[in-house]
C-alpha cells in the first residue's frame, strides 16, 4: 500500500462514517486502527497526522464511542507539535473542541477553537513536501472542524467567516468531494441560522436564510453526484441527504415535501440533522392542516434525540417548534396560558440573543491571547534554540541540565559529550557551508537514534552534549553505540566521513552541571587518542591524571581547530568546562 493509497482509503472511510448505520461505523472505525498502525510503522509524520485525525474523526461521530477519541487527539497534539506540523495542529484543537461539546463544556471548547484559529491565523508558508493541493486541503479541514464547533455553538457570524476562509483556501483545487462538503456545510448553517433568527423574532432574516439555503440545495446536485459521500446513483442529492430536503421544505412549507422527509428522518445521519428534517416535516404537515401528525413527529424526535448534545441549539429550536405545534388553532384559556409562556421564552431568548455578542468577543480576545502566547512562545524558543541544528542551544542545555541533577526522578542521569571525528577536514577540504550540512546531517541522525526522553543540545562548534535521564551507565552506552553505528552507516555524500567520539558519565552525588560535562569531556578525549568512533566511560577517579592530561591536549587542539559557522556564541572554542 503506496502512502498515497493509505490517505485515499482514510477519506473514503472519514466520508461514509458519517452516513451509515451504527455497526458499519464501528468498522470503520477498525479499519481506520488498522491503518494508522501501518503509518505508526512506516514513520512518516504527515501521514501519521492525517490518520490519527482519520481515527479520531470516526470516533466522534459514533454515538458511544465519543470518549475513545480523547487519547487520539491527546496523542495528535503531542505529534504535530514535536513534528513541527502547525496546519495539523491546529485541527487536533478543533476537534478537542467538537469532543468538549459532546461533554457540554462550551466555554472549554470555544477556548479550543480559539487555540486552532490563532494557529491557522500564523500559519508560515506551504511547506514544499507538502504539495500545494494537500496543503489546501488539509487547511480547509481544519478550518471545516472550527467551523463545526462554532456552528454547533450558535455563534453564526464567526462560522461564517470561518466557512468563508475554508472554501477560499480550496477554491482554486477543490474535487467534487471538498464541494459538496463546503455547499452541505453552509446549508446547515444558514438552516440553524434561520431557526435561531425565528426565536428572536427576525423572521424576515429567517427566511432569506432558508431562501439562500434552498438555492444552495440546487447547486450541490453536480457535484455530489462525484463525491465520496455513499449514496445510490442516478438519485437527486436532495431525494438522499436529509439537510438538502430540509431546506427546500422550510423555505416553502408545503404537502408536497411530506414523503420526502418522512423517508428521510428514519434514516441514518447525526442527530442534529435529523433533528433539522423533523422540523421541516412539521411544518409541512402544519401547512397541510395536519398539526396532530407534526406534534407526533417532534415529540418523536424529542424522545430519540434526548441524548444527543452535539448541537445544543437545535435542541432548543426542537422545543419552540413543539410548543407551537402544540397551540390549538382557536382562542382558549390553554392557547392563552401558553401563550403567557411562549412570552416569557421570547424574553429570555432576546437575553441570550444579546449574549452571542459576548460570546463573539470572548472568541476574539481568546484568539488574540493564544495569537500572542505564541509569538512569544516562539521568541523565546529561539533564545533557546541553536539556529543551525534547531537542537536546544548552550544556554537551554545549561538550565535543562542544572533541573535534571537536582530531580531525583532522573536518577540516574548519564551525560554525554559528543566529537565528531574529521569534522576538520570536511571543513577545509569543502567549505563552511559543506560543514553546516553535515553538522544538520549528524544533529537529526543523534536524534532519532536515541530515545525519545533523552535531550540532544549543540554545545558549540562540531560538539554535541547528550543527557539521558533514567539510564544507567549500561542503558546509556546500548544508546549511544546505535547512535555512533548510525552516523558512522551515513551516505558518505551526507556525512563525508565523520564518525562520533562520545565521552560517557554518571552524575555522581552533589555535582554541578559544570563538574560533570567536565569529566565527560576528559572522557570523549580519551575516544579520541583511542582512534575515535567509539564511546569511552570514565569509571574511576583513577582516570583522573589521564584525563587532566587530556584536558589540556583538548584545549590545546581546540586554539588550532577550525569550526563550522552558525555554532552559540556563549559556546565558543575554548569556552566550556
Amino acid at each position: 500500500m503506496s502512502d498515497a493509497w493509505v490517505l485515499g482509503r482514510a477519506r473514503e472511510l472519514i466520508a461514509t462514517v458519517q452516513r451509515t448505520d451504527r455497526a458499519e461505523q464501528f468498522r470503520v472505525a477498525e479499519t481506520l486502527d488498522d491503518l494508522l498502525t501501518e503509518t505508526r510503522r512506516r514513520g512518516e509524520p504527515v501521514l501519521v497526522a492525517q490518520l490519527l485525525r482519520a481515527a479520531a474523526l470516526a470516533r466522534l461521530v459514533t454515538r458511544g464511542l465519543a470518549d475513545d477519541a480523547e487519547p487520539l487527539l491527546d496523542e495528535m497534539l503531542a505529534h504535530t507539535k514535536r513534528h513541527g506540523l502547525a496546519l495539523l495542529r491546529a485541527d487536533a484543537h478543533a476537534l478537542r473542541g467538537r469532543l468538549l461539546v459532546l461533554k457540554e463544556q462550551e466555554d472549554s471548547a470555544l477556548t479550543e477553537i480559539a487555540r486552532a484559529l490563532a494557529l491557522l491565523d500564523d500559519l508560515p508558508a506551504p511547506e514544499v513536501h507538502y504539495g500545494r493541493r494537500m496543503w489546501d486541503r488539509l487547511l480547509s479541514s481544519a478550518l471545516n472542524d472550527c467551523w463545526i464547533v462554532l456552528n454547533q455553538l450558535g455563534v453564526y457570524e464567526a462560522a461564517e467567516e470561518v466557512i468563508a476562509r475554508a472554501h477560499q483556501a480550496i477554491r482554486d483545487s477543490a474535487g467534487p468531494h471538498e464541494i459538496t462538503l463546503q455547499l452541505m456545510n453552509r446549508v446547515k448553517m444558514l438552516l440553524g441560522w434561520g431557526l435561531r433568527l425565528e426565536r428572536v423574532g427576525r423572521g424576515e432574516d429567517a427566511s432569506e436564510k432558508f431562501r439562500t439555503a434552498a438555492s444552495m440545495t440546487i447547486a450541490v446536485e453536480a457535484p455530489f453526484a462525484e463525491s465520496l459521500f455513499p449514496r445510490r446513483p442516478g438519485i437527486p442529492a436532495v431525494e438522499q441527504v436529509g439537510v438538502l430536503a430540509a431546506a427546500l421544505a422550510l423555505a416553502t412549507p408545503a404537502a408536497a415535501h411530506v414523503d420526502r422527509l418522512r423517508r428521510l428522518v428514519a434514516e441514518q445521519g447525526y442527530p442534529h440533522e435529523k433533528l433539522l428534517v423533523t422540523i421541516a416535516l412539521s411544518r409541512c404537515l402544519v401547512a397541510d392542516g395536519r398539526r396532530t401528525e407534526a406534534t407526533e413527529a417532534l415529540l418523536d424526535a424529542r424522545q430519540t434525540e434526548a441524548e444527543d448534545t452535539s448541537q445544543p441549539s437545535m435542541r432548543l429550536n426542537l422545543i419552540r417548534e413543539l410548543t407551537n405545534a402544540a397551540l390549538p388553532d382557536e382562542p382558549s384559556p390553554e392557547r392563552e396560558a401558553t401563550g403567557l409562556l411562549t412570552d416569557y421564552a421570547s424574553a429570555l431568548e432576546g437575553e441570550l440573543w444579546s449574549m452571542r455578542e459576548s460570546q463573539i468577543a470572548t472568541l476574539n480576545t481568546r484568539r488574540e491571547h493564544e495569537r500572542l502566547s505564541a509569538e512569544h512562545g516562539a521568541i523565546t524558543q529561539q533564545a533557546m534554540q541553536d539556529p543551525l541544528t534547531g537542537l536546544p542551544n548552550r544556554r537551554a542545555l545549561d538550565e535543562r541540565l542544572r533541573t535534571l541533577a537536582t530531580s531525583t526522578s532522573s536518577e540516574p542521569l548519564s551525560v554525554a559529550l559528543v566529537d565528531l571525528d574529521g569534522f576538520k577536514d570536511v571543513n577545509d577540504q569543502h567549505s563552511h557551508a559543506e560543514g553546516d550540512a553535515v553538522l544538520r546531517v549528524v544533529a537529526s541522525t543523534l536524534r532519532d537514534a536515541l530515545r525519545s526522553d533523552d535531550i540532544v543540545a549543540r554545545y558549540g562548534g562540531d560538539e554535541f552534549v547528550i543527557l539521558l535521564p533514567g539510564a544507567p551507565r549500561s542503558a546509556a552506552t546500548q544508546a549511544l553505540t546505535r547512535a555512533v553505528r548510525a552516523v558512522s552507516s551515513l551516505p558518505r555524500h551526507l556525512s563525508h566521513g565523520v564518525t562520533l567520539s562520545v565521552g560517557l558519565v554518571c552524575l555522581r552525588a552533589q555535582e554541578s552541571a559544570e563538574e560533570v560535562l567536565s569529566r565527560a569531556d576528559a572522557a570523549m578525549y580519551q575516544a579520541k587518542r583511542r582512534g575515535g568512533d567509539q564511546i569511552t566511560s570514565s569509571l574511576s577517579e583513577e582516570d583522573g591524571a589521564d584525563s587532566a592530561d587530556g584536558a589540556s591536549d583538548r584545549a590545546e587542539e581546540r586554539r588550532g581547530a577550525t569550526h563550522s559557522q552558525g555554532a552559540d556564541p556563549a559556546a565558543a572554542p575554548g569556552m566550556h568546562p
